[in-house]
């Protein structure tokens, strides 16, 4: 069942940089190019902070991709090119100075030598080597993995499960370590991290197996199920991807070594008018989430509150990367405010629908409702038609039927006709 893609209409506000990276492609793998470039942009933004309920919160993005292979989202990788000149810089200049350092270690024991430093992180080191490389990353990292399943298996073993790492860092809650046989204590009080993962459906199972475990619900989530076609890999407009994404990272790079260099961060900041409408979009959500579907669904509501922040500040900063240098504060401009709405609505759908998918043999209050309501044996637009009953769009009933028919609460009878199962 198809999820809702991005609409063009909001690929047509967003600034500069977005349209340049995402205009050579189309339908799914468009969407993917924005948000994983989102996402790597969210770790490039040094210095730049919002108050949101009351505490202090980064740009950081998690981005998780589920589709089968060979869907087409193996596009995500292009958007490493934007991080991978700040990358470069901070590996080699911090490998310089510990090889330095190494050195003149030989003559003076006591030489403390700094450590390597990194930008982009792999997905398969342990628990004590995520704690060290945030701990000497100065602004934050990206962990950037195709194969989901890396990750999954990771977590799995005791001295490399860091899910405590990826939940607190998202909020850039405190995370400590410490090992007495090694005589290693580390303490970050504002972890920075950045996620893109993508993966099949099985791939992903190990990682969000349990949607009450925290970690899911951080997640802006991209879900569907379309295998592409074999794409005519010779268009003419396949052969300048990587040139456009090297050029928009070089301008990441100049902008991101001015703002790293600011001595005052820059604040980013919603208007009053703003804060409003911010408001009256969650709360109606979240009203129809209590009463008409599953309740533990709301923290995901209540984090994608706080995406919607954190999507609004990147496009604020490419919006006025020029000037961004000579404020103090930035405010959101009223396109931007709508263009992260509209995103976090589409986001959430896939989220739910996704939520909907893991299994925990619950159906929602919501659910149970509609198929108390239908008869035996039953057409899709008989679904749709109790849909309207409870205000649900057809578009959602098809999102359900399919969840239903997955999880074996209906099954195809004949032809356009559904059985519920006794």
């Amino acid at each position: 069942m198809e999820r809702r893609l991005i609409k063009q209409n909001i690929y047509n506000r967003f600034p500069e940089d977005l349209r340049k990276l995402t205009e050579h492609f189309d339908s799914r793998e468009k969407d993917i190019v924005l948000l994983s470039s989102l996402d790597v942009l969210s770790n490039c933004l040094p210095n730049f902070y919002g108050i949101y309920d009351g505490d202090i919160m980064y740009p950081h993005l998690y981005l998780m991709v589920i589709a089968p292979a060979a869907s087409g989202k193996g596009v995500m990788n292009y958007s490493r090119l934007l991080i991978e000149p700040i990358h470069d810089r901070i590996f080699s200049e911090s490998k310089s100075a510990y090889l330095k350092c190494e050195k003149k270690r030989k003559k003076n024991d006591t030489e403390q030598c700094p450590d390597v430093k990194v930008k982009i992180l792999p997905a398969n080191i342990s628990s004590a080597e995520m704690h060290s490389f945030l701990d000497s990353s100065e602004h934050g990292l990206l962990i950037m993995e195709s194969e989901a399943d890396t990750m999954s298996n990771m977590l799995k073993n005791d001295w490399s499960n860091y899910s405590d790492v990826l939940r607190k860092a998202f909020h850039h809650e405190p995370v400590s370590i410490s090992r007495k046989t090694e005589k290693v204590f580390v303490d970050i009080k504002e972890p920075k991290l950045s996620m893109v993962i993508s993966g099949t459906p099985d791939q992903l199972k190990p990682l969000i197996k349990s949607r009450e475990n925290g970690l899911f619900s951080r997640f802006m989530i991209y879900n569907f199920d379309e295998i592409t076609d074999f794409k005519d890999v010779f268009a003419a407009k396949t052969r300048n991807n990587k040139a456009v994404f090297e050029a928009v990272g070089q301008d990441v790079f100049n902008l991101y070594g001015e703002l790293a260099k600011l001595e005052k961060p820059i604040e980013f900041c919603f208007t009053d008018q703003q804060k409003e409408k911010f408001l009256k979009i969650i709360r109606p959500i979240r009203t129809d989430i209590v009463n008409n579907h599953s309740q533990a669904f709301i923290s995901n509501l209540h984090r994608h509150g706080l995406i919607l922040f954190r999507i609004a500040m990147i496009l604020t900063v490419l919006r006025n990367k020029e000037s961004v240098i000579t404020d103090e504060k930035l405010y959101c401009s009223d396109n931007d405010f709508l263009v992260a709405s509209q995103l976090m609505k589409t986001l959430l759908r896939h989220c739910q629908f996704t939520f909907n998918s893991i299994e925990t043999g619950d159906l929602s209050i919501q659910d149970e409702k509609i198929l108390d309501d239908l008869k035996s044996t039953f057409t899709r637009q008989e679904a749709i038609n109790i849909g309207v009953k409870y205000n649900i769009p057809a578009r959602t009933i098809d999102d359900k039927l399919a969840q239903w028919k997955k999880r074996k609460y209906i099954f195809k009878h004949s032809r356009g006709k559904y059985k519920k199962r006794m």
